[in-house]
């Protein structure tokens, strides 16, 4: 197994768009989007996780084996999510019994 030698600069670049990240996320808390305030802090935190899991977990660097599971690890939780939100938003479609 060869090791890929990631140069300083690419660790600096990502440490100041995490901060930059960081800093847009505690902008957004200030400013009122309304019914987007929701939508802007995961979009910010998406990409945030992306950054991290790209470079400091060494993703990009790695087969397209390891590439694969990542993807398919983030279908998975997709749709646990998804399947998880359908129950919650269903259960009040019946009502309650006996009124």
């Amino acid at each position: 197994m060869s090791l890929h030698v990631v140069p300083l600069r690419v660790y600096i670049i990502v440490f100041l768009s995490l901060m930059l990240g960081t800093a847009l996320t505690v902008a957004a808390a200030f400013v009122d989007l309304g019914w987007m305030n929701n939508l802007v802090a995961m979009a910010i935190a998406a990409t945030k996780a992306t950054i991290v899991i790209l470079f400091f977990m060494h993703v990009r660097y790695s087969s397209r084996l390891i590439s694969l599971v990542v993807v398919g690890s983030f279908f998975w939780l997709a749709l646990l999510i998804v399947l998880s939100l359908s129950d919650y938003i269903t259960r009040g479609f019946l009502g309650v019994p006996g009124r």
